[in-house]
Order: C-alpha cells, then structure tokens, then sequence
C-alpha cells in the first residue's frame, strides 16, 4: 500500500516528464530526418567536394559522446556568441546526433536498391534526382524504416541526457520526485518502466509501418 501511495504521489510529475521525453524524441527525429535525408543524399553523390562534408559530419556526430555535444552547444558556443535556450539546444544535439545515424540508415537503404535499377531509369529518360524520388527511394524506405525506429527508441532514452542543461523531462521529474520521498529504487524502476513503455509502442508502429510497406511492395 505505501508502494502504491508513492507512485500515485508521482504519477503526475513523471507523467509530465514522460510528455516531455516524447516531444523532445519526436522533435529530435524530424530534425534529424531534415539533416539525415539530404546527408544521406550527399554521401552517395560522385562529386567528392559534396560527399566529404557530409562524410567529416557523420563521423564526427557518431565519434562523439552525445553528452560531450550537448555541453558544446549550450555551455560552449556561448563563449563564442552563440547562445541557445535549454529547448533549442537540447532538441539541436539531439537532432544532430539522430541525423548522422539516420543518414546511415537512409545511405544503406539507398545502396541496397539493384544498380540496374537505375541504369534501367537511366535508359528511359529519367534524370538522377528523378530515379531517386521515384523509383529508388519508395524501396529503400521499406529497408530503413527497422534502422529508422531504432533511432527513435534511442532518442526516446537519450532525452534522460538534457537534464544536464537543466530541461524537464522524465527523468529529471524522477529525481526531483526522489529528492522529497527518499525513494530511488521504487521510482527508478518506475522511470525505467515508462521508458519501456514508450519504446514498446513505438515498436508497435515500426511493425505496422513495415506491414504496410511490405504489402505495397507486394503489389
């Protein structure tokens, strides 16, 4: 019973918290599809003046803690005149985190389309942003949505970081609630399992987006 009173005295603050971690995840993935599309794009492209930036990014962004990223921007870039609020940078690591690991998922998905495939639109008059969007990037997306989803699972726990830059979210709510009941272990498990569910539902749509795909791919 004292269980049960402790989690309905949390409830309300980790709920928040949980709302939070799911607008900052979701707001991190579209950010990260804007830069991991066009990057992925970048990297598959024949001219080497285009593909190395975008090659020297993912590689940084994918070398680097995600915590180390999130002190360069809100506590560094300051020093240099460049200052966000706590949203914007939170949301600007975490999109630029997610966009190098999305642009890896897009870049293979795109390198599993057949060659012939395009030497096919080639022949028809197709140009190569034509074969791209029309031909090659309906099947790749069928293959990048398990690679997609997993992103959006990580950034659904990698949120727990903006903490550090003073944002609310679940588990910043966690610790607060910690701090006036004395209960970690409880409401970390608790925490844990809100993490749990949220990637499970999330897990739910990656199913029923590749059911979808596939059935379209079928035809």
């Amino acid at each position: 019973m004292e269980l049960l009173a402790l989690l309905r005295e949390a409830a309300p603050a980790m709920l928040t918290g949980a709302g939070y971690t799911l607008v900052f995840a979701v707001s991190a993935m579209l950010g990260g599809l804007l830069l991991g599309f066009p990057t992925a794009v970048l990297r598959i492209l024949p001219w080497r003046a285009l593909a190395w930036p975008a090659a020297l990014y993912v590689s940084v962004m994918r070398g680097t803690p995600l915590l180390v990223q999130m002190f360069v921007i809100y506590y560094g870039l300051p020093s240099v005149g460049v200052e966000f609020t706590p949203v914007t940078a939170g949301i600007l690591a975490l999109s630029l985190n997610a966009g190098a690991y999305l642009s890896e998922s897009l870049r293979g998905a795109i390198l599993s389309v057949a060659r012939g495939q395009w030497w096919a639109s080639y022949s028809l008059g197709m140009g190569y942003f034509q074969t791209l969007r029309h031909i090659v990037l309906p099947q790749a997306l069928r293959v990048a949505v398990p690679g997609m989803s997993n992103t959006l699972i990580s950034l659904i726990k990698d949120t727990s970081l903006v903490s550090v830059i003073t944002l609310t979210e679940l588990m910043l709510s966690t610790k607060e609630v910690i701090a006036t009941t004395f209960q970690p272990l409880p409401l970390y498990l608790a925490a844990a399992a809100l993490y749990w569910a949220m990637s499970l539902a999330f897990e739910a749509l990656q199913r029923r987006a590749e059911r979808r795909l596939n059935r379209a791919h079928a035809r």
